[in-house]
């Protein structure tokens, strides 16, 4: 049990710190490249902030560890919402002046109820990953575009103004090199000891996906949004949030999908989980996007009560894992 617990705070510690140098390293071959500040910005690094859910499921699920590859996936969107907006919201009420993202906010909502409808047949098969294959491709073109065509827009020049430091093409290879391999093993290491954990406590591996694992890998969105919040960067912050959960989604559920497909490790994953997820992405909608009457803005009342909704959820995970 103690084995297992080290190798899960190891591994998230490596995670978090690989994550790091990946970033580092994919932005400066980028930008050594020729690709924009810009580009790098909103994409690159956007997306290497979710660089630990994509090791970790595609790790988990090429073990036949289906319910931590979906759960952790799920889980991180949940808390991403309901833990780090709602605590960065608490922090400081956090103005929207992005166009990029008041169009964001409702692709979010978007593809969360296509994934819960693909689910709605109890499997995550190959059909599936092809449709959020699609789906990611055509994000993809999106974000370029946008990046390029919206240069002038807040999110944009938060984004480039917290690029990592341009490094040559040498240590950029170098750190990609390192990163991606520390990544994989910092994944494997924590895949296994969180499915040891499960085993030791009796409980599933999607509760321990949606919980432990979940809150590990969302550290690196932790990080950048509270940084952005506690800068005044409101922008970059929430936009650091909905980009991770568009590519969770659309990119990283595409490996368990074509790696193990087959049917969900447990119901409650569609009438629980991701009924949450629809919920607090609603409830971000709802605050940032102006419908509340209030406009473009979180307050901190509504980062209190995301964080009401995900302490309320962990709480009914934990009784769930003792009567199941």
């Amino acid at each position: 049990m103690l084995l297992s617990f080290a190798a899960v705070a190891v591994g998230l510690v490596l995670l978090v710190w690989s994550a790091d140098r990946f970033i580092l390293g994919s932005a400066g071959l980028a930008r050594a490249a020729g690709i924009s500040p810009l580009v790098v910005g909103m994409v690159i690094v956007g997306f290497g902030t979710s660089a630990p859910e994509l090791a970790v499921s595609t790790l988990a699920a090429l073990q036949g560890s289906s319910g931590i590859a979906i759960g952790n996936v799920v889980g991180s969107n949940i808390a991403n919402v309901a833990l780090i907006v709602g605590l960065c919201a608490v922090i400081k009420a956090m103005d929207v002046q992005s166009g990029i993202l008041r169009r964001e906010l409702p692709m979010v909502l978007a593809v969360s109820l296509l994934l819960f409808v693909l689910l709605l047949d109890g499997s995550l098969d190959r059909i599936d990953g092809l449709v959020l294959s699609a789906g990611f491709i055509a994000f993809l073109v999106w974000s370029i575009r946008t990046a390029k065509r919206d240069g002038s827009d807040p999110m944009a020049v938060e984004a480039v103004e917290e690029l990592p430091p341009q490094i040559a093409t040498g240590p950029a290879l170098m750190w990609i090199v390192i990163g991606l391999a520390v990544l994989i093993g910092a994944s494997q290491l924590l895949v296994w000891g969180a499915v040891n954990l499960a085993k030791a406590a009796g409980v599933s591996d999607l509760i321990i996906g949606l919980t432990v694992v979940a809150i590990g890998t969302s550290l690196p969105e932790l990080a950048a949004s509270v940084t952005g919040t506690l800068k005044g960067e409101h922008d970059i912050a929430i936009g650091n949030i909905l980009g991770s959960n568009l590519f969770n989604i659309l990119c990283i559920l595409i490996a368990p999908a074509l790696i193990a497909p087959g049917a969900l490790p447990d119901a409650m994953l569609l009438w629980r989980d991701l009924p949450v997820m629809i919920g607090v992405a609603l409830m971000l909608y709802a605050a940032a996007s102006g419908l509340r009457g209030h406009p473009l803005k979180v307050e901190r009342i509504d980062g209190v009560l995301l964080l009401a909704v995900y302490v309320s959820y962990t709480l009914i995970l934990v009784q769930t894992a003792k009567t199941a």
